[in-house]
């Protein structure tokens, strides 16, 4: 077992109660990286889904079939369990605020960069270089956030940084929307990755006013100086950290495969099948997306009260009904579709809500990068191909027909928690 019970840490007042009680017991320095760490996965999430919503414009202005289009958004998660894996490695050996700061750089570079692509094979390069980034972010932030979090207020303290995802979702398609109203889908599109510079201003607020935590600093330190070569991959393999390894992956993999599944088409599903306007379309993703924000608060309280496992299996079968109810309902039931959006929201973002503190929890903090980063993105790298499925399968299915492929997704989530043992309640070692 890689944790145990411990002291709280420096800064932290876990007898604080009510709705902000977990905020409070951050202490000012938490408080600061709470903030760092929040902006840093809103941006991410920002910087992803201008690829989303873009593609019909993207798909029509180089000619791309579904195949060709999935393979964006494929490429971006398959390139960012890479930079994910890395980011936990650099994070455990140079610290976490120093590791934010570079996959924050990377993926808003990247994304700015997508927008002047002169063609497909130029733009598949630069999405991909913009994953190296976009998958090293959630996992150093997250860590740097549960290294200041009480083990009474970590679900919900990660799960409020795990809200940023919406936040930051909600931003894209505020822009897309404007920028798609008032100019020419053939240069909208590149307007909006332009958009991606934004998270350069977050860079000067993590270097002026964020730090690691002192205490898990000085532990990850102290195991560096007694072990040569300090953290590696091989580490998060040996002895029971093995079985917990193989099986997170499979977690992430399954959790992720439902999720970008539906993020990168759900779009494209109400433009193709339910022939929605770009404002109609953004007025469909308010419901989602305010479903989702509160999903994922929802999610970080409850996996503080049931239990980090049972929270997830709770919303891998709930998500997975979502999908078959959303996808599945007849035609000209736009309302009906437009009130769904909101509960689909809720569970497939609530879902994610006890990720960051449970994986942070199964392992110690001389490897507790590594192995967050490389499991959750290694995940994130399988799951990535059922977007690419997906968009092969619309050829014949119809989207929302094939849209369902997202529930077997959750399937996996489910039976890859047999293998993990429940955390809540433990101080990380």
């Amino acid at each position: 077992m890689s944790t145990t019970k411990a002291q709280p840490q420096h800064g932290q007042h876990p007898h604080d109660n009510g709705p902000f009680g977990w905020l409070r017991a951050l202490g000012p320095a938490g408080r600061r990286a709470f903030g760092g760490a929040f902006g840093g996965y809103a941006l991410d999430s920002y910087d992803f889904f201008t690829l989303p919503l873009t593609m019909v414009a993207i798909s029509a202005y180089f000619g791309l079939d579904t195949g060709q289009t999935g393979l964006l958004t494929t490429v971006t998660l398959v390139v960012s369990a890479v930079g994910g894996a890395f980011a936990g490695v650099v994070a455990d050996r140079i610290g976490r605020v120093k590791a934010l700061m570079i996959t924050v750089g990377t993926y808003a570079v990247f994304t700015v960069l997508c927008g002047f692509a002169p063609n497909y094979e130029t733009l598949l390069v630069f999405r991909a270089l913009q994953g190296l980034g976009f998958g090293g972010e959630w996992a150093v932030g997250a860590i740097l956030v549960a290294e200041y979090a009480s083990a009474k207020h970590r679900g919900r303290t990660l799960g409020a940084v795990q809200s940023a995802w919406a936040a930051g979702w909600a931003l894209a398609v505020v822009v897309y929307t404007l920028v798609f109203q008032y100019v020419d889908a053939d240069t909208a599109w590149r307007v909006v990755f332009w958009t991606g510079a934004l998270p350069a201003v977050l860079l000067v607020y993590v270097r002026r006013n964020v730090s690691d935590a002192p205490q898990a600093t000085e532990r990850r330190l102290a195991t560096a100086r007694t072990t040569s070569g300090g953290a590696t991959f091989a580490a998060i393999f040996r002895g029971p950290l093995l079985r917990t390894t193989l099986f997170a992956v499979l977690l992430s993999a399954g959790v992720q495969g439902g999720y970008y599944t539906l993020a990168t088409w759900v779009p494209t599903f109400l433009k193709s099948d339910r022939h929605l306007t770009v404002v109609g379309t953004g007025g469909y993703l308010a419901f989602l997306i305010s479903g989702a924000f509160i999903g994922y608060l929802t999610g970080g309280y409850l996996t503080d009260r049931l239990g980090r496992k049972k929270t997830i299996a709770l919303f891998a079968v709930l998500s997975a009904v979502c999908i078959l109810v959303y996808t599945h309902l007849p035609a000209g039931a736009n309302t009906l579709l437009l009130v769904l959006g909101f509960p689909l929201g809720f569970c497939m973002s609530a879902i994610f809500s006890g990720f960051g503190s449970f994986l942070s929890e199964l392992y110690p903090t001389a490897v507790r990068g590594t192995g967050q980063g490389f499991t959750y993105n290694t995940g994130r790298a399988v799951g990535a191909f059922f977007p690419t499925l997906v968009g092969y399968l619309a050829d014949s299915w119809g989207v929302g027909g094939a849209l369902v492929f997202g529930a077997v997704g959750y399937a996996i989530a489910v039976l890859a928690l047999l293998g993990l043992p429940e955390t809540r309640g433990q101080e990380l070692l």
